[in-house]
């Protein structure tokens, strides 16, 4: 018997949780879709630069999905590069961006650094690139 009353109330609490989170769905409803985040273009190159010079690129991008695009982080592949980026939600149809700042302090040849951005878009995976040349004038 006091399985048969445990059970009950067992059925019972998740009839009241399950009509709940349908609340819940019909709230979210308009943010089932997927976001998708597309940038205008994936490399830039600096060419020719000094060493210790700092230069900087924006990467533009846009939310070309169907629901909030939120960029969740921009690592880098050098503690020479830094990024800023807008950590707010970006609607279908927005624009966002990834600004890249190089330092070249202590470089010299060729460089290629890599940013990965990670968001919760279809495609959650973006590296971009930067190069440039670095020339060493203290030979």
């Amino acid at each position: 018997m006091p399985v048969l009353l445990i059970s009950a109330l067992v059925f019972t609490g998740c009839g009241n949780a399950s009509s709940s989170n349908k609340q819940k769905e019909v709230v979210l409803s308009d943010t089932t879709g997927k976001a998708v985040i597309s940038f205008s273009s994936f490399e830039h190159s600096f060419g020719k630069i000094k060493e210790g010079e700092e230069v900087s690129c924006i990467f533009s991008f846009t939310n070309s999905g169907d629901a909030d695009l939120v960029v969740t982080s921009v690592l880098t592949s050098c503690g020479c590069t830094v990024t800023k980026f807008d950590k707010k939600p970006i609607p279908p149809g927005g624009k966002g961006e990834v600004e890249v700042v190089y330092d070249s302090s202590d470089r010299s040849g060729l460089q290629t650094k890599t940013i990965t951005v990670q968001s919760n878009a279809e495609n959650k995976i973006i590296i971009l690139r930067i190069t440039a040349e670095v020339i060493n004038n203290k030979k």
